[in-house]
């Protein structure tokens, strides 16, 4: 399972899941169709936080 390994410090199996949430986090970074980079630092900071923590 890409948690299992990513919370066991697999680097490769984190940026597999951070590319595979990527699209989401870019659209969800977006402030009237222009790219804020601020807005995408704090959700991918919590994504690599969620996977750390998420409890299997």
């Amino acid at each position: 399972m890409l948690l299992e390994r990513a919370k066991a410090g697999d680097k490769e199996t984190r940026e597999e899941i951070f590319r595979m949430y990527r699209p989401l986090l870019i659209k969800n970074s977006m402030y009237r169709n222009v790219f804020d980079e601020d807005l995408y630092q704090e959700p991918s900071a919590t994504l690599l936080n969620c996977i750390r923590k998420f409890q299997i």
